[in-house]
């Protein structure tokens, strides 16, 4: 069970149809960055049956409060339903290539630290890099700049997803296949499931939650929690 998150635009459902060598997820920017609703999609990569759930982030700074509580309702029963499931594998964080910002450290974080106490491996995916004579050189340039902003990983691909006919441009979209299949392949194994512990991830997590909301629309935590627990029916 893979879970692969990012923000609204950044190309989620293009690697997911590029995993699949097909169209099998809608590409729309349509998406509520508030809801963290997610969306299974299974597939067999050689004699392995993976399945990729897309899902969104923390979609800063629009989101408030409010969309912050419903992010956690939706992540705690996605990991619930996963934990039912023999666990979460490997989490793949989508992003544009360019600058790292606040959003994309916290939902690093959110997922990597707070969601699975850094219990599952994280694999990077730079999407946006078509234009790039050699495109794992995007890591080359940037890989100390990413260290340097606390994201940590098992591996990274960078490429493109988006399909073009002209020249040169399939065969990175080729290459950009491979290179996505291999990352799964590679550390979405089965003695990396992590498994959700109920009451007490959930108290933990709303706690760790905190920390990533601005502090002038800060809720108190025993408010935070009382809610938590009140959605997520503990």
């Amino acid at each position: 069970n893979v879970i692969l998150f990012g923000e609204t635009g950044v190309g989620k459902s293009s690697v997911i149809n590029l995993i699949a060598g097909k169209e099998v997820a809608k590409v729309s920017s349509d998406v509520d960055g508030c809801t963290m609703a997610s969306t299974p999609h299974p597939f067999a990569l050689g004699n392995r049956k993976i399945c990729i759930f897309d899902t969104v982030g923390l979609e800063e700074p629009q989101m408030g409060v409010n969309g912050y509580l419903a992010a956690i309702e939706k992540t705690y029963e996605l990991i619930q339903s996963l934990s039912k499931a023999g666990g979460v594998h490997l989490l793949l964080f989508c992003m544009r290539g360019g600058r790292i910002t606040a959003t994309v450290q916290s939902n690093y974080r959110l997922f990597c630290e707070f969601l699975c106490n850094k219990q599952v491996p994280i694999a990077l995916i730079f999407t946006g890099l078509e234009r790039e004579e050699r495109m794992e050189a995007w890591w080359e340039r940037n890989e100390k700049n990413i260290l340097n902003y606390g994201i940590r990983s098992v591996g990274h691909a960078c490429i493109t997803a988006v399909r073009d006919d002209t020249s040169g441009q399939d065969q990175k979209y080729q290459e950009s296949a491979k290179t996505v299949r291999k990352l799964l392949t590679d550390y979405a194994l089965e003695d990396n499931a992590f498994l959700l512990e109920g009451q007490v991830w959930l108290v933990s997590f709303g706690r760790k939650l905190v920390g990533l909301i601005t502090k002038k629309r800060n809720p108190k935590q025993r408010d935070l929690v009382k809610v938590l627990t009140k959605r997520c029916s503990y």
